[in-house]
């Protein structure tokens, strides 16, 4: 089992581009559904089970929630369920929209899905 670190979004970015990772938002659904990364799946912590994580294939696990709280208790879970992942997205999306990076939002008044910064 690797030592699961903290990562910067500009981290997470260009390991998404290099497509190195799989993103993992554990947020609620409904937070999910309203703002995302691209690309991340959502696996929320209410129902977490690390064996239901992607396995087995050449891409890190990195977990990622709203502030990294939620993530940082993930790793945990999937520490004691012996579920290798690699880190976590520090500051969670937070983060990751004051580094002005972009996510893919609802738009409230069309219900249409955009991408945002």
């Amino acid at each position: 089992m690797t030592h699961a670190v903290d990562l910067t979004p500009a981290d997470v970015r260009d390991r998404l581009a290099a497509r190195q990772i799989v993103l993992i938002d554990v947020r609620e659904p409904a937070e999910y559904a309203s703002e995302r990364i691209h690309g991340a799946l959502n696996f929320p912590l209410s129902t977490f089970d690390p064996q239901a994580l992607p396995a087995g294939g050449l891409r890190a696990i990195i977990l990622q929630c709203g502030s990294g709280k939620r993530s940082a208790m993930a790793m945990d879970l999937c520490r004691k369920a012996g579920v290798d992942v690699a880190g976590h997205l520090e500051g969670g999306i937070g983060a990751w929209r004051a580094a002005d990076l972009p996510v893919v939002r609802i738009d409230p008044a069309t219900g249409a899905v955009r991408d945002a910064r």
